[in-house]
This record gives structure tokens, C-alpha cells and sequence, in this order.
């Protein structure tokens, strides 16, 4: 939370600026202040206080403070640990494992609930009208990508992955109203899905992004979905990154699921499952 604080700072307006400085300063007393002396400290107004915790994603200054304390307590603390060359192969199984489970920790911790419950209300409507859900990354974000195609077309949508860059392109191009776009990225700077994003957005379907604070295509989408951690985007081999999508993308299938509802889907993830039943040994 406080690295993806950090990371947008300067994106916000001065005043805001102020607010995200005090809590960098000082987490643990932001958390536990009230609003008039927290603007009082940043010289600002309180109506700025509660802005900045909406354009950092919460839903307002209670819903930020809550994520606040549980990043600055010692209760989940986020251990990141570098595999080395003499490791031995236990020692690789814990720290993988580790460094995995801290991500996941951390992402709980810090995430938007404000801004997961727009993307999946956006998926919804896009459910509802039978429009079209794409879902676009490159690389190993464009693996990603497949298995929310995977994710979604079982729950009986029209959902497509693209990870070409033309295909993108073009198929951005053919999206409108009541479409949806999900694109994942971890170093947000890809320059194919920054321009999908941009077409997207002008033929007027809805953009959601995957991606890291503070990064361009972190503002290139309607609704961002901050997926921050310690790996480097230009790492050879993401690992930690990767498996955060993933869940991310678990979050918005499992959402929109429950939305549908279960009278809906039932019958159809069970004929589903009888027709694959002769593809396997008994």
C-alpha cells in the first residue's frame, strides 16, 4: 500500500500530494488520527483528505485507514527472500514458497475493495447485455491472460484472449459500448497494449487493467487493479507476478460468478462436466 502510495504520487494534485507525504511520513499515526488533524498537519481541507483516499482507490478515508493499519501492523509482514546460487533445494521450496505467500498477504492487505467491486460490476453489465469480454497481455502476461479466457467462457461468456500484438490491435478496434477489456501487464509499459487500452477506450468500451501503481497504463483503463510487488518487471522468469494475476483474475471470475448466481450456472457447469466425462479414464 505504502509503495503504491509512493508510486502515484505524481500523478495526484498538490494538495493531495500533501496528504500522501503525511502518510509516508508517518503510517501508523495517519491511521489513527482524525480527519480534521490529519488536514491540519498537510494543510488542507478535510474534503481533500477523503479525496485522495478515493483517487488512491478505497471508498473513503474509513475504508483506507482500516487497509492502513493492517499494512503497518506486525501481524503480516512482507518477507522477500532472494534464492541463491548455493541454495540448497529446501532452501529454494521456502523461499519461493515465501515469497509467494507474502505477496498474496500483502495483496489482501492492501487491496481495493472499491475498485474490485467496479470491475466485476463492469464484467456483470457486460454479461448482462451479451457483449463481448476480451482479455489481452503479452508474454507471460499474455499466458495469463488465456486462463481468464479459460476462467470466464466456462461461466458461458463470450470471452476471447488475445497476446499479438496486431490481433490486439484489431480487435480493439472492433470493441463499443457494453464491451469489456481486461488487460494484464506486469511492467504496465508494454507500447501494443497501451495502444489497445487507447482504442478501446475511444469506440467506448469499458478498460480494466492489471497492472502495477504508477505505471502508464495503471491510468490508460477505466478501473485499475493494482497488482504491486517487490520483482522486477524485467526479470527473465516472473514468478511472484505472475501468480498475483492469477488470483486476481480468480477474484473477478469468483465475483462475477456469485452476481450471476448459482441457478444460472449450475446446470451448465454441470452438463459441462457430464459431456467431459467420456474424455477420461474411469
Amino acid at each position: 500500500m505504502l509503495d503504491r502510495i509512493k508510486a502515484s504520487l505524481p500523478s495526484l494534485a498538490p494538495a493531495e500530494q500533501r496528504v500522501g507525504k503525511l502518510v509516508l511520513t508517518d503510517p501508523r499515526s495517519f491511521a489513527s488520527l482524525p480527519v480534521a488533524e490529519l488536514a491540519e498537519r498537510a494543510h488542507v481541507s478535510k474534503p481533500t483528505v477523503v479525496r485522495f483516499c478515493r483517487s488512491m482507490g478505497y471508498d473513503g478515508l474509513s475504508d483506507f485507514k482500516l487497509k492502513l493499519a493492517g499494512t503497518v501492523s506486525e501481524g503480516v509482514p512482507f518477507i522477500h527472500r532472494s534464492v541463491d546460487a548455493d541454495d540448497k533445494v529446501s532452501d529454494v521450496l521456502v523461499k519461493v514458497i515465501d515469497n509467494t505467500v507474502a505477496a498474496f498477504l500483502k495483496y489482501r492487505n492492501d487491496a481495493s475493495t472499491h475498485a474490485i467491486d467496479q470491475a466485476i460490476t463492469a464484467l456483470v453489465d457486460t454479461y448482462s447485455r451479451r457483449g463481448r469480454m476480451e482479455f489481452f497481455g503479452a508474454g507471460n502476461s499474455g499466458i495469463v491472460a488465456q486462463d481468464a479466457q479459460h476462467k470466464f467462457f466456462r461461466l458461458g461468456i463470450n470471452a476471447i484472449a488475445y497476446s499479438d500484438g496486431h490481433m490486439q490491435v484489431m480487435s480493439a478496434s472492433l470493441l463499443g459500448p457494453g464491451d469489456s477489456l481486461v488487460i494484464v501487464s506486469n511492467s504496465g509499459r508494454t507500447r501494443d497494449l497501451m495502444d489497445a487500452a487507447d482504442i478501446a477506450r475511444k469506440h467506448g468500451a469499458t478498460v480494466i487493467t492489471i497492472t502495477a501503481s504508477g505505471s502508464p497504463l495503471a491510468s490508460a483503463g477505466h478501473i485499475h487493479l493494482a497488482a504491486d510487488h517487490p520483482e522486477g518487471y524485467d526479470k527473465y522468469s516472473p514468478m511472484t507476478s505472475r501468480l498475483l494475476h492469477l488470483m486476481i483474475v480468480d477474484v473477478l471470475a469468483t465475483g462475477l460468478a456469485l452476481r450471476i448466481g448459482g441457478g444460472k450456472l449450475q446446470p451448465l457447469l454441470k452438463e459441462m462436466k457430464d459431456n467431459l466425462r467420456n474424455k477420461r479414464y474411469a
